[in-house]
């Protein structure tokens, strides 16, 4: 078995992994989450962007595959400025917003969206100069507070002031979500990238679909697919996990299949065409 497998290269064996999808594009979904994905993880999270090679690749796959989404914990409309393709589909707020190829305003969950005031005045309320002085950073996201500390001189004194943070939302009746290096506040609203997912592909002719992402979210887009599997509407999935030092250990546990960073992405890309 050893000497088969050492003549198999890792591009055939991911062709191999692809078959379902690749085989009928026009049934085909390919799902990508944007920040560790498709974007490489950056210092401060308004400079990310994807590399031009990258949107090459997914400009053409937008061309052959019937639903081709970016899928991000961002606002839609923020994700497609950083793929900056307007054909594809973004799914934005962790599942809370959906943008439409070519639309200009998302649709968004309007349980998420009657909650943005009183989350954007606990995030006002929140951020103190304490908090800039430690170089904590803000992300209005409307219905979602976000305070990143990557970057900060000293990370571990500005994520024990990001603890606090978290503790006074909850204290308030809000949600807190950890992601890397960033402290996310929610309402206590049912919200997940799955359930984005779901409402992308709700009446599409997609049979088969493929899922990439690099952090716990990305577990919730996992999940999501797979009982769309199991109720019907797929016939088959392939969740594949983006391997980094940050990256949460279940995530590789949950996925069918691990590619190596962003570099390890774009040859997935490059396999589907």
């Amino acid at each position: 078995m050893r000497a088969i497998l050492d003549v198999v290269s890792p591009a055939a064996t991911l062709v191999e992994a692809l078959e379902p999808i690749r085989s009928d594009p026009d049934r085909g979904a390919v799902l990508l989450d944007i920040d560790g994905t498709l974007a490489p993880i950056v210092r401060h999270a308004a400079d990310a962007h994807v590399p031009e090679a990258t949107r090459t690749l997914l400009i053409e796959i937008g061309k052959r595959y019937g639903v081709v989404g970016c899928v991000s914990g961002r606002r839609a409309a923020t994700a497609r400025q950083i793929v900056a393709i307007g054909t594809l589909a973004y799914v934005g707020n962790h599942g809370g917003e959906l943008l439409r190829p070519r639309s200009t305003r998302p649709e968004v969950d309007p349980e998420l969206a009657a909650w943005s005031a009183r989350v954007r005045a606990f995030a006002a309320r929140a951020l103190t100069a304490e908090h800039q002085r430690l170089r904590i950073r803000g992300e209005d996201k409307e219905a979602i507070a976000a305070f990143h500390w990557r970057g900060a001189p000293d990370e571990e004194a500005a994520e024990v002031a990001v603890r606090e943070i978290a503790r006074l939302a909850q204290e308030e009746g809000l949600v807190v979500h950890w992601g890397r290096k960033v402290l996310e506040v929610r309402p206590p609203v049912k919200l997940d990238k799955g359930l984005g997912i779901a409402m992308l592909l709700r009446g599409s002719e997609a049979t088969a679909a493929l899922y990439v992402g690099d952090d716990t979210t990305d577990l919730d887009a996992f999940r999501g697919l797979r009982e769309l599997v199991q109720s019907g509407p797929l016939d088959s999935v392939l969740c594949v996990a983006v391997n980094s030092d940050e990256a949460p250990p279940e995530l590789a546990r949950e996925a069918d299949l691990t590619v190596d960073g962003t570099a390890g992405v774009r040859e997935l890309l490059e396999a589907l065409l």
